[in-house]
């Protein structure tokens, strides 16, 4: 019920369109045609639904595909709220304390009628609970019933959160819905790699990037264009080893993703979408998923001749493959040796379903 009522108040009113950084970028800077964009945008996964959505569309529809599983269980759907509608997770864990200490107290002390009673306008609850959305939820889930009781000293009722039963077993399942609530993550859509093969082409080093890449304003992303257009950097002879980091480091926080293709040996490209402080084993598992014969030890090569390692926990941007790179793969030669001394030859290096999506780079 409570989940339903949640849902009808968002469907009910009119969503505000909410004016973001990227929609300034957007209004402000001209859109390049979606025909030559290296990739259409940038996508996410639902994990509870499996739908694609925009960065736009993320927040309302997990949301609401939370509130939909009330229905399946109300204890899980309202742990999800918890640690998902609550950005602040300092007032989360203290909201999870207070009421794992609500539940450990009627626990230990079954018959004591004044543990299984919360009062609403107690100071406790106002200011560490009910601030926390999904918290309430999650004490009816636990069969918290809201009863209006007389108060001593009081003309007029106040309404309690009142757990009428607490039968041995009731207690058991209290005490395993605490530990979920323990236990409980915020759920966040994943991003979408958009995994792609492409023909080999002479035009793999060429990347058009959607706005939705850049972590800039529009006037500096305007900056940032002009400066690009420039064939000549008057200053660059100039510029101390320091003040050529210090750049680098400012060009990298420019981007909240990263667009990288990977050559393979027969010329063919691999293609997926990263945040821009993805780890580099986060890239290896990328390519080793791809591949038919995963298991074989391989190497990346980055721009520069400059050797990727697979157990480096070091950031993408941090390597300088932002916001796009073409990046060179090659077998172990050792391994391919024993491979090929075998007899056991694959042809074919990217997985089928790869393949049957296979396009040419325009």
């Amino acid at each position: 019920m409570a989940g339903a009522a949640a849902l009808a108040r968002i469907e009910q009113h009119p969503r505000p369109k909410v004016q973001t950084s990227q929609d300034a970028i957007r209004n402000q800077v001209p859109v390049k045609d979606p025909a030559c964009l290296s990739v259409s945008g940038v996508y996410f996964t639902c994990p509870l639904t499996g739908a694609t959505l925009t960065k736009s569309e993320r927040e309302v529809h997990i949301k609401e595909a939370i509130l939909m599983r009330f229905e399946e269980d109300a204890v899980e759907a309202s742990v999800m709220m918890v640690h998902t509608f609550n950005k602040d997770r300092e007032k989360v864990k203290a909201a999870v304390e207070i009421i794992s200490k609500y539940i450990e107290n009627i626990c230990k002390n079954p018959t004591e009628e004044k543990y299984r009673k919360i009062k609403l306008s107690n100071k406790v609850y106002q200011e560490k609970v009910r601030c926390v959305e999904g918290s309430r939820e999650f004490l009816e889930a636990l069969s918290f019933t809201s009863i209006m009781l007389p108060v001593e000293g009081q003309e007029e009722d106040e309404e309690f959160l009142v757990l009428l039963e607490h039968s041995p077993d009731g207690l058991e399942l209290m005490k395993e819905s605490r530990d979920r609530l323990h236990r409980g993550e915020p759920v966040r859509a994943q991003l979408d790699r958009q995994p792609q093969a492409f023909r080999s082409s002479p035009n793999a080093q060429r990347f058009e990037l959607p706005v939705e890449f850049y972590n800039l304003t529009a006037e500096e992303l305007k900056k940032e264009q002009q400066q690009r257009s420039e064939l000549v950097d008057k200053n660059a002879m100039l510029r101390t080893k320091v003040m050529r980091e210090k750049e680098e480091q400012r060009e990298r926080r420019k981007y909240n993703y990263t667009l990288l293709r990977i050559r393979l040996p027969d010329g063919s490209l691999l293609q997926g979408t990263f945040y821009a402080w993805d780890r580099l084993p986060v890239l290896f598992a990328f390519v080793r998923e791809s591949l038919v014969d995963g298991w074989q030890p391989f190497e990346l090569i980055a721009p520069g001749s400059q050797k990727l390692k697979e157990t480096e926990e070091v950031a993408l941007a941090e390597c300088n493959l932002v916001p796009a790179a073409l990046l060179t793969f090659a077998w172990d030669a050792a391994v391919q040796a024993d491979v090929a001394a075998a007899g056991a030859t694959n042809p074919a290096l990217l997985k089928p379903e790869l393949l049957e999506t296979i396009r040419t780079l325009s």
